[in-house]
């Protein structure tokens, strides 16, 4: 019977010969070598060098295992660590962002992923034994402890991987497929503003002068027009804008990528290019900016140098705007708590720390920008050493800061309520779902509809067919 073939990627025995010697006939040199079979299914020898047998032996399966390795670029072993698997799928998501056809943003989201949850939980496992108890197990984990959008995002991760794993003839199955859908209730249910709280809003900003310099009512107005993202508001030019016909053309977004500031980059579908019919409220606002003189390659809400504007930035401002001074009582609250804070000779960063709190919320609670509590305040000054029970004027500045404000109206506002409102709005006009999803840019129509839409009676007119459908049975 023939030896069988050497698989591909593997190597025979390894032997050692003396290479050189010096003037007194000692070896100062070895050479060691061995057949390897590359990934084109050629036997070849391999060898390496060292001043020692033993060192030319590591010298040469390190150069093989590291061949082997090299070699596997397009096949893949049960044996192969996860690691190896997902360097191989990350390197073919690189290529599809270099192509156009991924958006780099998706790319830095997952090798957040990667490196914080996957990486750590199974990477050092071997392919053969990512069953799906395991990898269900951990997503579950990743989920409790990170949340399910992580927990959804990382399955996503595993499921490609896996998915190249078995055409690279590492696995038969897929073991991702079979784990459980990962579901969660949404935090907030679809809301829309009222109209009474679109004529606040818009009040409440020309009032701000803070939002009006961060260009905040404009902004605003186009996105209720529009029902565009805030990262495609803020990468439409001039010359996308057509005033005669009251036309705008929608084909990038901004975003912010790590080491690599602001992109303007296409939209995540195809779906998302589109060209909307603007209202004539938001095309005269338009006009009147234009008016006042621009560039056409200049983005129509630009920074204070007629540049990008970072999206983050600009939802911080529109934060900070939505949650205006309340009243006078929570003003001077803030005052004192701020007073107390620098007695004690620390930052916002540092309480906000201290308490598990988000920086801003200390800011904000300073400034009179947000609404208080009793437990809010005694978490704070417990900080700065004072017992609230033991501090009368101070518990006096609480009680009127805790009143209702009229601001308080507009706290739970966020940038995605003037998609979801524009989405409403339409929707209660008769406009279909598909209609709908068009003008938001929306591949899917369910996702509309479950996510952008504000909930109502589902049909209006199903009462009065039903009431000449049918009898009124107390009359049978």
């Amino acid at each position: 019977m023939s030896r069988p073939p050497l698989p591909i990627g593997g190597w025979g025995s390894i032997s050692a010969s003396v290479e050189r010697t010096d003037d007194k006939g000692k070896p100062v040199a070895y050479r060691a070598k061995t057949k390897f079979r590359d990934h084109d299914g050629r036997v070849r020898v391999v060898s390496a060098f060292g001043k020692t047998k033993t060192a030319a032996e590591r010298a040469l399966l390190k150069k093989v295992q590291d061949r082997a390795k090299t070699s596997q670029s397009g096949e893949l072993t049960a044996m192969h660590k996860i690691n190896h698997l997902l360097d191989l799928w990350e390197k073919r998501f690189e290529g599809l962002v270099n192509d156009g056809t991924r958006s780099p943003t998706s790319l830095d989201t997952y090798r957040r992923a990667l490196k914080n949850h996957i990486r750590p939980a199974v990477g050092e496992l071997r392919i053969g034994e990512a069953s799906t108890p395991r990898i269900d197990t951990v997503l579950s984990k990743i989920k409790n402890t990170s949340g399910a959008p992580t927990a959804k995002t990382c399955r996503a991760i595993l499921s490609g991987a896996m998915k190249l794993a078995v055409r690279y003839g590492a696995m038969s199955v897929n073991p991702v497929r079979e784990v459980d859908a990962i579901e969660a209730k949404p935090k907030n249910p679809p809301r829309a503003l009222t109209t009474e709280e679109v004529t606040l809003l818009r009040k409440s900003l020309a009032a701000d002068q803070r939002a009006v310099q961060a260009d905040l009512p404009d902004l605003t107005t186009f996105m209720l027009g529009t029902g565009v993202r805030i990262g495609e508001a803020l990468a439409v030019l001039w010359e996308q804008v057509n005033l005669e016909t009251g036309t705008v053309k929608i084909t990038h977004t901004i975003a912010r990528l790590p080491g690599g500031g602001l992109i303007r980059k296409t939209t995540k579908s195809r779906a998302g290019q589109r060209v909307l019919s603007l209202p004539a409220w938001a095309t005269a606002r338009l006009r009147a900016r234009f008016a006042a003189g621009v560039r056409l390659d200049n983005p129509i809400f630009s920074d204070t140098r007629g540049g990008f504007r970072d999206p983050s930035n600009t939802r911080r401002s529109l934060r900070t705007a939505l949650s205006p001074v309340g009243s006078a009582a929570r003003r001077d609250l803030g005052l004192t708590l701020q007073t107390h804070r620098r007695k004690m000779r620390m930052s916002r960063k540092q309480v906000a720390a201290t308490l598990g709190w988000p920086q801003t919320r200390v800011e904000l609670v300073e400034t009179g920008r947000i609404k208080v509590d009793d437990s809010l305040v005694a978490s704070l000054v417990k900080i700065y050493g004072i017992d609230l029970n033991d501090s009368p004027d101070l518990l006096a500045q609480l009680e009127a800061a805790i009143q209702p404000a009229e601001s308080d109206k507009l706290a739970w506002i966020r940038s995605h309520a003037l998609r979801k409102t524009t989405a409403t709005a339409l929707d209660e006009a008769g406009h279909t779902a598909r209609q709908v999803a068009d003008q938001l840019g929306q591949a899917k129509v369910s996702i509309t509809q479950d996510v952008y839409m504000g909930r109502r009676a589902a049909n209006p007119a199903a009462a009065e067919a039903l009431e000449r459908a049918f009898d009124d049975p107390d009359l049978l």
